[in-house]
């Protein structure tokens, strides 16, 4: 690794991501080197790697992005770190406006500065596709959707709605809502073989009509204090079923996000974002 390997060190509500400008490093995302950088032990510590901006061609306003979790796996789409690097691009100066489009492999999300320096962020996430084969969900035919659905655990059947917001999201309203339940069958659905691409669970309690919340387990990173993506899936399903209103609030163990639904059925999450440093690695870090 060279003396020049400059990295951005930002939060969203605990959930925390490593920000790597290649338009200042050079970098190759290996697999083995996103793992290590994300060990919080061996390396700088994070829930992932956000990698750009990037040009998107047909789009010169457009900042494309790369998005790694911590296992070395790309992921689709974040919405906390899409916040995180919405942040980032305006401190590093190549946002100079209030507002910006970042494209994912999830798709293009419109960005709105709500605070000047960039610690409040909304992000448009799109609409909320509960397909089969958009998620993608094998259990059933493609052109269904995946609404109060049976997943079949060794332990026994668990009821299910799953969706995709740009990466898949597996919402589960089983009750009881702990850090324990999370862990446990998290990584169960997470790796289940009717979702060939993984999955991110979301273990919710609807507390009233404008408030639920979250467990969470992520795919590639495990559990997570906070996810928005989760959250803007957990709403939606809590929605689809009728159980709260078009605007709510999320609660998650590393804080809130509110969410809004617009008369398109656009979900649009609000949350914050903190700078926590910047750094180089030292000329001698080896993974």
């Amino acid at each position: 690794m060279s003396n020049d390997f400059a990295f951005f060190k930002f939060q969203a509500l605990g959930n925390d991501y490593i920000v790597i400008d290649p338009t200042r490093t050079v970098f190759d995302p290996t697999p083995k080197l996103v793992q290590s950088l994300c060990d919080r032990h061996r390396g700088i510590g994070s829930d992932g790697i956000l990698l750009g901006p990037f040009p998107v061609p047909g789009d010169a306003e457009a900042f494309g992005l790369r998005v790694f979790n911590p296992d070395g796996s790309e992921s689709e789409k974040s919405g906390n770190g899409l916040r995180i690097f919405a942040r980032y691009l305006l401190e590093a100066g190549h946002v100079k406006r209030e507002r910006c489009r970042i494209k994912t492999t999830g798709g293009l999300a419109e960005i709105s500065y709500l605070a000047a320096d960039g610690s409040k962020v909304q992000v448009d996430m799109g609409k909320p596709s509960f397909l089969a084969g958009d998620i993608p969900f094998t259990a059933i035919p493609p052109q269904q959707e995946v609404i109060e659905t049976p997943l079949f655990l060794p332990s026994g059947p668990v009821t299910i709605t799953a969706l995709s917001v740009g990466n898949p999201h597996c919402v589960v309203f089983p009750g009881i809502v702990s850090p324990a339940e999370a862990q446990r069958l998290g990584p169960r659905i997470e790796k289940h073989p009717d979702f060939p691409n993984r999955v991110n669970v979301q273990f919710v309690e609807v507390l009233d009509r404008k408030r639920i919340r979250l467990e969470i387990w992520e795919r590639g990173a495990g559990y997570t204090l906070a996810s928005g993506s989760s959250s803007c899936a957990a709403a939606a399903a809590s929605r689809r079923l009728g159980l709260v209103d078009d605007q709510l609030q999320v609660l998650m163990p590393g804080g809130a996000i509110d969410i809004v639904f617009t008369e398109q059925g656009r979900i649009l999450m609000t949350g914050p974002v903190l700078s926590v440093y910047e750094g180089r690695l030292n000329a001698g870090w080896v993974p």
